[in-house]
């Protein structure tokens, strides 16, 4: 393969090197940041040698090469165009520069949920793994002493991420905000001080907090536990607080002085009025989205299945995170990311119907892989790279994943940690192993057979 001619023909087809912004790649694929996406000539692109797939995602122009293909063609393109090596954070960065506000918001959610995720993921699993046990060993399935000292430390651990939460958020929040991690972890430290009464008994009816008279109104002291909201939009304050303070306060003050008013002004308001606000507004939002999810029949699931793979194509999907969490803090599970499991494989079940049927073997090529990868959870080369390029493929994997939810919806289906879906998502249902492995039979399968009979022209 003739890598110059490679890159030298994407640069003619995508408008020149004066239409390129910022240029990197990852493991896979060539990821560019356009001026005028208006000037790009996809089809053609497709036709470049090496190029198996060509499509738009994150405000990214993003060519499919392979890998170690990628790294060749990626080395002559920046010869050619005079592009500076950057990170796929600097592009991210780049890319995102235009968003709309609500873009940047959801972005920014993105941006402080997506680091904790192992941490979640992991505790997730225990908690899986210790259900999953405790179910073997009561109903005779095994034979094992529950009070051994491996099987309580893996109780002990499995909650350790959700206790703390409050914790990660902070910390991880005003690395986003631009505050102090270690400021924002005291904040959240605030908001689940042993001196406030632990939200987890005043939810399950212990309740002996005295409330703190303030201004015109009572303020229960009651701790954040299970709360995400609240915790993000202190965090944001105390970011703001702190550098508002780091430009006014003399330099040989600062040091002493931004901390500790930070610290107090952010905590005071937090515990008075920005707490209290956030949390109503946050039991509203999880009860509303519930109450969809709990519509008879599985039909609010269904909905919310079939929809979204769409959602995935607007970005709206980063800000999902907060359901899951504030779910698994008030269910003891999330009921949403069965669903999002759902749709992911039936993305994946419509790129394989397209991946058997097509005759075209540079669709094959493209396929197969996205296929794969939508169904360990990765949708975007699916999508992107198959289902919306010819759009009646991407119907069928709505349909698929509506089906899907729909049965996760009547057998209560609910995952035990967030962040993992499609095949792996599993081990997040040790619970309920056989309702996770026919929901993935049924989105699979419906969206395979939806796609075939929908039918898709390759021609456009």
């Amino acid at each position: 393969m003739d890598y110059k001619k490679t890159a030298q023909s994407i640069v003619d087809e995508i408008g020149g090197s004066d239409n390129i912004v910022s240029a990197a790649h990852c493991a896979t694929r060539l990821r560019l940041v356009i001026k005028s996406n208006d000037v790009v000539n996809k089809k053609a692109v497709e036709d470049i040698e090496g190029v198996k797939g060509v499509f738009f995602a994150s405000g990214q122009l993003q060519i499919i090469f392979g890998t170690g293909i990628v790294n060749h063609v990626y080395q002559e393109f920046v010869k050619i165009t005079g592009q500076k090596e950057v990170s796929k954070e600097e592009l991210k960065e780049a890319a995102s520069a235009n968003d709309s506000k609500i873009k940047k918001v959801i972005k920014t959610l993105g941006d402080i949920f997506v680091p904790i995720i192992p941490a979640i993921v992991s505790g997730g699993l225990m908690m899986g793994l210790t259900e999953a046990i405790n179910f073997a060993v009561n109903n005779g399935f095994l034979n094992i002493d529950t009070s051994a000292s491996w099987f309580v430390f893996l109780s002990m651990f499995s909650n350790a991420a959700y206790l703390f939460l409050p914790i990660l958020i902070g910390f991880s929040a005003a690395k986003v905000f631009g505050g102090n991690q270690f400021l924002g972890a005291v904040i959240a430290m605030i908001m689940i001080h042993p001196d406030l009464q632990n939200a987890w008994t005043v939810s399950e009816g212990y309740s002996t907090m005295q409330p703190v008279w303030f201004g015109l109104y009572e303020i229960p002291l009651v701790g954040y536990q299970g709360h995400v909201i609240p915790i993000v939009i202190a965090t944001y304050i105390m970011s703001v607080i702190e550098n508002k303070l780091h430009k006014i306060v003399p330099s040989v003050l600062d040091l002493f002085v931004t901390p500790l008013i930070t610290v107090f002004v952010t905590g005071y308001l937090t515990l008075t009025l920005v707490g209290p606000v956030f949390v109503f507004l946050e039991n509203a939002l999880l009860d509303g989205v519930q109450q969809i999810v709990q519509i008879p029949f599985g039909i609010g699931s269904a909905i919310i299945g079939g929809i979204y793979s769409t959602t995935v194509v607007t970005g709206i999907h980063h800000m999902y995170s907060i359901i899951d969490l504030g779910q698994i803090a008030k269910y003891g599970v999330t009921y949403w990311l069965p669903i999002a499991s759902a749709a992911n494989l039936a993305q994946g079940g419509a790129a394989l119907a397209v991946a058997v049927k097509t005759k075209d073997e540079k669709i094959k090529s493209l396929a197969y892989p996205s296929a794969f990868s939508s169904m360990l959870g990765i949708t975007e080369p699916a999508i992107f790279g198959v289902n919306l390029r010819f759009m009646r493929p991407f119907i069928g994997g709505a349909i698929g994943g509506a089906a899907g939810a729909l049965y996760a919806s009547i057998t209560h289906l609910g995952a035990t940690a967030t962040g993992v879906t499609g095949v792996f998502g599993i081990l997040l249902h040790l619970h309920s192993p056989i309702h996770y492995i026919i929901m993935m039979a049924i989105s699979v399968g419906v969206a395979f057979v939806a796609t075939l009979l929908l039918g898709w022209d390759e021609t456009k």
